[in-house]
């Protein structure tokens, strides 16, 4: 497999939202969400980051909204259980130093898996936690993902519009 995608982050950003890791389609087209079935822009849109829906195509437009894109294990893969504790571990360090130095408000994680991972937390709940991430405020959000159907279309919009509230955001 190869290369994984490149972070679109700047300094000081409202929120920057963190995948677990690239998808294969993603990493392929070179954008981040790129997959058919990812919610992602839609949801982002709907719960108020963004005035229009954005395309994977656009995902660095995503910096005009004070928000940024990243993921905590650069490999690419089709699922996300096909990563290992020992690829989080590894990853650890070095995502926490890189939210650090980038400074946003929110760090959002998508999915509970890699912040249970980086956090050696055995289970938390969605929305804010009461620890920090590199400085940051932590939201563990649902992973729009098309293959977690676990969370409706409208769920999900639900979950980010209360990180999109809390960031001093006005969702539609």
């Amino acid at each position: 497999m190869g290369e994984g995608l490149d972070d679109i982050l700047a300094q000081q950003l409202d929120v920057v939202f963190c995948g677990i890791n690239p998808g294969v389609t993603a990493a392929a087209q070179g954008h981040h969400f790129a997959g058919r079935g990812n919610r992602f822009w839609r949801t982002l849109h709907l719960a108020g980051f963004t005035s229009q829906q954005l395309l994977p195509e656009r995902d660095r437009s995503i910096l005009d909204y004070g928000c940024g894109l990243t993921a905590v294990v650069e490999r690419p893969t089709a699922r996300a259980d096909q990563l290992s504790a020992h690829e989080f571990a590894a990853a650890a360090a070095a995502f926490e130093r890189k939210i650090g130095s980038y400074a946003p408000r929110f760090v959002a994680f998508l999915g509970k898996a890699a912040y249970c991972a980086l956090s050696a937390q055995r289970d938390v709940t969605w929305g804010p936690q009461s620890k920090t991430f590199g400085n940051a405020a932590v939201w563990v959000l649902p992973n729009p993902s098309g293959r977690n159907r676990a969370f409706s279309l409208q769920q999900l919009v639900e979950a980010y519009r209360q990180l999109c509230v809390a960031a001093g955001g006005r969702p539609l």
